[in-house]
This record gives structure tokens, C-alpha cells and sequence, in this order.
């Protein structure tokens, strides 16, 4: 009996010790918005999803290994706020593992690419919502051969090491396996990223490759982008220039924002020019305006007003998720109004 108790204690204080070095976090976003967009003479009003943030839901979690070492993991994916959709949930946002200590992380499984992430963090609407930059897969959302287009927001099968805090450096390189049958360089991808953050300094600039086309026949598309803003109390203006390469096309990218402290929330405006270089009259322009108040740390009320004008031979789309393709050459107009709550 006594051997008994013994042992019972020993288990509950493992236990108990186990718990303290871990921790798990359940977090989510819960974004919808009333939206109205109109194009070509016709117009579509709805609850959109999304509009200031993607919805999502999601787990986390850090154990302490010790000297020096954790382990964690993230597992997130999308959810759907207008319409309730989780059916057949799967975490298609991020699922990593990851190995942390003073030498920096590895991390492993499907995450955003290196190069995506300069897209959302120097536009003042990121890539969501009306105001979306829109700036991934500039050339091709279905290039042949591709994971997810020519320039993909996130990539399955990855390998990625992130630099240790360096006096404000940071960067990331990455490498995505394709893990095809008949060719496992076809939708593969490498990437990298280098920045530097100070104070009210950031500046970042970062490069990929993804590999499409087919078996023996493959087209090399590449990105490349330089982002910076700087934050000066009263105004934080950022600009941002990409490029995304491959297959006989180019399409360039130029987006200057401004994000302004204003009363109990943030006033948001940027300009995007959309330049296809290797076609005559296939350029776009888009222009937003946005206003969210904060009611708490974790809840906002938002408004966004934007216009997406394309040439004869463009058909490029707000970022809504209710904005339909226009057809050649036709403008789009639309305006939300919506709520985020992070949890």
C-alpha cells in the first residue's frame, strides 16, 4: 500500500510538472462584414466574410524542453462566419511543428511563404477585405504545375528556419517539397526573406520560386518584393514594390498606404498600381479608404470604401469575398461595413 501511494504521488507530480512546462492556446478571428459591390451595371449586396481579418480557428502551444530548447506547434484553419462553414474542417491556414531555441526555430509543415508575408505586412489593408492588396499569384491563381499558382500564399510539405533575434534582423528561408508522382520538383518552392525592424522602422525585402508546368517541362515562376514603413506617431506611411516572373509574363506591382491614429481607431488609406508588362492596356489601378474604432483590445468596428479601375484588358477584382470577376476592361466599386472580434 505504502509503494502504492508512493508511486500515485510521484505520477500526480509529474503530471503537474508536465502541465507547467506546456501550455496550449485555443484563438480564433471572428470577422464578418455588409458589403456592396457593383460593376458592369450590375451590383451584388451580402454578408461577406472576412473583412477585416480572415476568419479562422485554431490551436497552439510551447513545451519548455529545457536548456534552452522548446517544442510547438500550431494547427489553424478558415473559417466561414457569414455562412457557418466547418464541414470537413481541415487546418488549411498553418500546421507546423516546431523546434525553438537560441539558435532560432525550424519549423515544419504548411505556412505562409516568406515572400507573402511582405505582401500583408506593408499595405495598409493587408489581404483582406475591400481594400486587399491582391498581390499574390500576380500572373497566374491556376499556373499549370504550381501548389497554388504562380506566387501562393502558403505552401504545404515545407522546411522553414527563422533567424534568432539579431538586433532588430530577422529572416526566414524556406523549401517546399512537391511530393509528385510523376516529378517532385513540380510544385515545389523555395523562398527567403531578410528585414530589419527598429523601433519605428521596418523594412523588409524577400524572394521565391515556385516550380510549375509539367514532367520533364518545367517553368520556373519568381517573386521578388521590398517593403518598409516607418512609423512616425502621428502617421505611418508604407510603400511596397513586387514582381512575379515566369513563363513568357510579368506582372509588376507598386502600393504606397498610410495608416493615421485617429480618435479611438485607425484611419487606413492606399493606392495600388497593377503593371502586366508584357501586354499592352492590361494594367489596373485600385483605390481604398478605411476607418476601423476599436471598441476593446479585441473587438473593432470597420468601414472600407474602394475601386478597382482596369484597363480594356484587365479584369482584376476587389478583395471581397463577395466581389465578383468584372468582365475585360470594367471597373469595380464597393463599400463594407463590419465587426472583428479576436479570441
Amino acid at each position: 500500500m505504502k509503494h502504492t501511494l508512493i508511486a500515485l504521488a510521484a505520477m500526480t507530480f509529474a503530471a503537474a510538472a508536465s502541465a507547467q512546462s506546456s501550455n496550449v492556446t485555443l484563438f480564433g478571428v471572428a470577422d464578418a462584414s455588409i458589403a456592396h459591390i457593383s460593376t458592369s451595371g450590375k451590383s451584388v449586396t451580402g454578408l461577406a466574410n472576412g473583412g477585416n481579418s480572415s476568419s479562422r480557428l485554431g490551436f497552439r502551444g510551447v513545451e519548455d524542453l529545457g536548456g534552452g530548447l522548446k517544442a510547438g506547434f500550431w494547427l489553424e484553419g478558415s473559417i466561414g462566419v457569414d455562412d457557418g462553414t466547418a464541414s470537413g474542417f481541415k487546418f488549411d491556414r498553418r500546421s507546423t511543428i516546431s523546434l525553438l531555441g537560441n539558435f532560432g526555430e525550424l519549423r515544419l509543415g504548411r505556412d505562409k511563404t516568406p515572400a507573402y508575408q511582405n505582401l500583408e505586412n506593408f499595405h495598409a489593408f493587408g489581404d483582406t477585405g475591400m481594400g486587399a492588396i491582391n498581390g499574390h499569384n500576380l500572373i497566374s491563381g491556376s499556373a499549370v504545375g504550381t501548389s497554388e499558382g504562380s506566387n501562393p500564399k502558403r505552401n504545404s510539405n515545407m522546411v522553414s528556419y527563422l533567424l534568432p533575434k539579431l538586433g532588430g534582423v530577422y529572416g526566414q528561408i524556406s523549401h517546399s517539397f512537391g511530393e509528385q508522382a510523376a516529378d517532385h520538383s513540380l510544385a515545389s518552392s523555395t523562398g527567403l526573406r531578410l528585414g530589419y525592424a527598429n523601433g519605428p522602422l521596418d523594412v523588409a525585402a524577400a524572394y521565391g520560386v515556385a516550380r510549375g508546368g509539367v514532367a520533364n517541362s518545367g517553368v520556373d515562376y519568381k517573386t521578388m518584393n521590398l517593403g518598409a514603413s516607418y512609423n512616425f506617431g502621428v502617421v505611418t506611411p508604407m510603400v511596397l514594390v513586387a514582381s512575379d516572373r515566369g513563363n513568357n509574363k510579368r506582372v509588376d506591382l507598386y502600393s504606397v498606404g498610410v495608416k493615421v491614429p485617429l480618435g479611438a481607431g485607425e484611419l487606413r488609406a492606399a493606392y495600388t498600381w497593377y503593371k502586366d508588362k508584357k501586354s499592352d492596356n492590361a494594367d489596373s489601378e485600385r483605390l481604398a479608404l478605411g476607418y476601423g474604432y476599436k471598441l476593446s483590445k479585441r473587438t473593432e468596428l470597420y468601414a472600407a470604401v474602394a475601386r478597382m479601375s482596369n484597363d480594356d484588358k484587365a479584369a482584376r477584382k476587389l478583395g471581397s469575398s463577395l466581389a465578383p470577376t468584372p468582365n475585360l476592361g470594367k471597373s469595380m466599386t464597393g463599400y463594407e461595413i463590419g465587426m472583428r472580434h479576436n479570441f
